[in-house]
Formats: structure tokens, C-alpha cells, sequence
């Protein structure tokens, strides 16, 4: 990775110094609008990252991607250019979304019912897309910390297990 070597002031905004190469994961990414955010590794604001800017193929960034890419500072905030995977890694196989199967509902011996208990992955996966979902203006640090609450709380419970 080359070096950060800093942002100097300059009459629009910043002038570049150097390249920052950061890593991150993706946390949204809307291939209907060509759009999403990084969360940086290192913690920091989101970073906005447009199809344009991707060294990969469009089909295979997800929620979750483990990405590569140099930081730019806009009019609007962080840009990322160069969007690739690290190196070492090997493309990811493409995922059509789909729809999970209803589930139904489990009863005890009594004809209660019972609630569904769900693995780890399948419920931070519903918990990230209801956040999207509900309140789409969520930086990646709050999806992450909300997320992991509900999921230590949800565990405490027994309705999360492996």
C-alpha cells in the first residue's frame, strides 16, 4: 500500500498529496442507482463509492465485500477510486439475490407456537437490511454498533444460535 502523505489546503477544497490505500468493507451497495459506502477498516466516516470507480466486476460487490481502494476528498465528502479486492483474494462468485422461503411456524406439543431461532449470519443479515431499510441514512459505524447489541441481546434471549 503507498503511504497517506495528507490533504493541503487549497483554493476549492484539498489538493492531493498522496494516495491513501484503505482497506474496507462494503456496507451498501444499490447496482440500480450505482452506488454505496465503505466502511474503512480503520474506523472514520463512510466512504461513497460510485460503479465507476470499480476494478471489479459490478455483479460481485455485496454487502460485506472486503474491498481495496484509495480515498479522494470531494465537494461532498470521501470518494473511493480504484475499488478492488485485496490482493490474494479471489473474485467472489456472483449471487443473484433471492427471497428466503416463508418460514413456517413451529408449534411445541401444546399447539404453541414457537419463535423461529435464527444463526448468527442469517440474523445480522435481516437485522443490516431492516436498518437500510428503515432509516437508509445509517453510517456503516452505527449499522455496526446497533447491530451488534441487537445481536448480543437477541442471543441472551436464545433467539440467535449457532
Amino acid at each position: 500500500m503507498v503511504p497517506f502523505r495528507g490533504w493541503a489546503p487549497d483554493e476549492g477544497g484539498f489538493q492531493r498529496l498522496g494516495v491513501r490505500m484503505v482497506a474496507g468493507r462494503v456496507v451498501r451497495f444499490d447496482g440500480t442507482r450505482g452506488y454505496g459506502f465503505i466502511a474503512p477498516e480503520d474506523g472514520g466516516e463512510d466512504v461513497f463509492l460510485h460503479v465507476n470507480d470499480l476494478l471489479i466486476p459490478e455483479e460481485s460487490v455485496r454487502s460485506g465485500l472486503v474491498v481495496e481502494f484509495e480515498v479522494e476528498s470531494g465537494e461532498r465528502g470521501l470518494k473511493a477510486s480504484g475499488i478492488r479486492l485485496p490482493e490474494g483474494e479471489r473474485q467472489p462468485v456472483a449471487r443473484r439475490h433471492q427471497e428466503a422461503a416463508p418460514r413456517t411456524a413451529m408449534s411445541d406439543e401444546n399447539g404453541h407456537p414457537m419463535c423461529d431461532v435464527l444463526s448468527p449470519e442469517e440474523y445480522r443479515r435481516d437485522v443490516t437490511e431492516l436498518l437500510l431499510t428503515a432509516s437508509p441514512q445509517l453510517t456503516a459505524e452505527q449499522i455496526l454498533t446497533i447491530r451488534g447489541a441487537l445481536v448480543k441481546f437477541s442471543e441472551g434471549h436464545g433467539w440467535v444460535e449457532d
